[in-house]
C-alpha cells in the first residue's frame, strides 16, 4: 500500500551522500519484484525490469533518495557537536528540533544561547548556523567522541503524524515520496520496459542524476518529486507555487529546467482523461533531478510530476495522502501511454 510505504521510506535516515538505508530497503524490494539491479559509483540505485514490450532504453523513471540534513564539523571541548547543513535548510526551523546522529541513531537536540544572554538586536535576528550546535548530553569532549564523530550526519526526528483531512507530517516527503510511487509501480506488470532510478545527492547538486542519465540513457524520463507549496496564509497570493490537495503537480518550468513541451501535453491530457486533479506550479522556482538529466549525452525529453509539499525542508512537511495516490495513477497512466506509442 501507497501510504505504508511512503510512512516506511520517511523513517529511514538518509541525507546527502549517506543514502545507505534508503538504498538497502529500496534494493530488497527492487529485487525480490523480479528487477535486475547495479548501483553504481555515485550510489545511485538503477533497476531495470522487463515489461509486455520490449523498449530497453525508452523511458527512464527518476526519484531522489536523498533527504536534507545536517553534518557535524567539529566537537567542542564541553561536548557539542557543531554543525553544518548538507542541503538547503531555513535555519529558522532548527533551534529546539530534535535530530538523530550518526549510524548509530544517538538521540540530540539543537541548542542555542539562551535567550536571556542574548541582546535585544540578536533576539530581532536569525541566528547564524556558527551560533547553533547539536546536544547530545555528553559530559565532555572525549565522551562526545565515543558516540560520534567529525563527519557524522543528523538527520531530523522521525515522527510521522496523519491528521486532518488526510494530511501526513513527516520529514523527508521531498523525495520519499517519488521513490515510493516508483518502488510500487515497479512490483506491477509493466507495459514496457522500464528503468527505474533512485538517484543521490539531489538536495546538494542533483549529482547523482547526472550520472544515471548518462549510464541510462533513455529518451524520455519522467522525474517523481515533492515541490514546496508556498499556500501559507501570510504569502501573497502571487507568490504561492501550488497547493496540497489540488492534485499532482505538473510542471512547464521550474527554476532548473523548461520540460519538454510534448510531455508536459501528454501528463496534462492523461490527468483529464482520467479526471486526476492536477495544478502546475504558479510562481516558477526550485529545480530536480531533470536539470542534470535533460543535459545530458545529446539531452533527454523530461517531465515532471510532484507533490505540493507545506513546510519542505523541514521536521515537519505536510502533504496530501490523495495526491500521493493521484501522483502513482497518474505515472501509471504515464508509462501506459509511452507502451502505446502516445509520445
Amino acid at each position: 500500500m501507497l501510504l505504508d510505504t511512503v510512512k516506511t521510506m520517511c523513517a529511514l535516515s538518509g541525507p546527502a551522500s549517506f543514502e545507505g538505508p534508503v538504498r538497502d530497503y529500496l534494493s530488497r524490494r527492487a529485487a525480490a519484484a523480479g528487477a535486475q539491479l547495479r548501483v553504481d559509483g555515485m550510489g545511485n540505485l538503477i533497476a531495470f525490469k522487463k515489461g509486455a514490450k520490449a523498449a530497453p532504453g525508452r523511458l527512464m523513471l527518476c526519484a531522489h533518495m536523498d533527504e536534507v540534513g545536517l553534518i557535524i564539523k567539529r566537537i567542542t571541548d564541553d561536548g557539542y557537536l557543531k554543525l553544518a547543513p548538507v542541503g538547503g535548510i531555513d535555519r529558522r526551523v532548527l533551534i529546539g528540533k530534535p535530530v538523530f546522529v550518526g549510524e548509530g541513531r544517538v538521540p540530540g537536540a539543537i541548542g542555542l544561547k539562551a535567550i536571556h544572554l542574548t541582546a535585544k538586536e540578536e533576539r530581532e535576528k536569525i541566528p547564524k548556523l556558527e551560533e547553533l550546535y547539536i546536544d547530545i548530553g555528553a559530559r565532555d569532549k572525549a565522551e562526545a567522541e565515543r558516540l560520534t564523530h567529525v563527519g557524522d550526519y543528523a538527520v531530523f526526528s522521525d515522527e510521522i503524524v496523519e491528521f486532518g483531512d488526510r494530511m501526513l507530517k513527516a520529514k523527508a516527503i521531498d523525495d520519499r515520496i517519488g521513490c515510493a510511487v516508483m518502488i510500487e509501480l515497479l512490483e506491477r506488470d509493466l507495459p514496457i520496459d522500464c528503468t527505474f532510478a533512485f538517484t543521490v545527492q539531489e538536495e546538494v547538486g542533483t549529482r547523482g542524476a547526472f550520472g544515471a542519465g548518462f549510464s541510462v540513457s533513455p529518451e524520455i524520463a519522467l522525474i517523481l518529486e515533492g515541490t514546496t507549496a508556498a499556500d501559507n496564509p501570510t504569502t501573497a497570493v502571487h507568490r504561492r507555487v501550488c497547493g496540497p490537495k489540488k492534485g499532482p503537480v505538473i510542471c512547464y518550468m521550474d527554476g532548473a529546467t523548461i520540460y519538454d513541451q510534448g510531455l508536459f501535453n501528454l501528463l496534462r491530457d492523461l490527468a483529464e482523461e482520467h479526471h486526476i486533479p492536477w495544478q502546475t506550479k504558479e510562481y516558477v522556482s526550485g529545480g530536480t533531478d531533470a536539470k542534470a538529466i535533460q543535459r545530458t549525452k545529446a539531452g533527454i525529453r523530461v517531465g515532471a510530476v510532484s507533490a505540493a509539499v507545506r513546510y519542505l525542508h523541514s521536521p515537519s512537511s505536510v502533504a496530501s495522502i490523495q495526491d500521493f495516490e493521484h501522483i502513482e495513477t497518474l505515472a501509471g497512466h504515464f508509462i501506459q501511454a509511452v507502451a502505446d506509442g502516445r509520445i
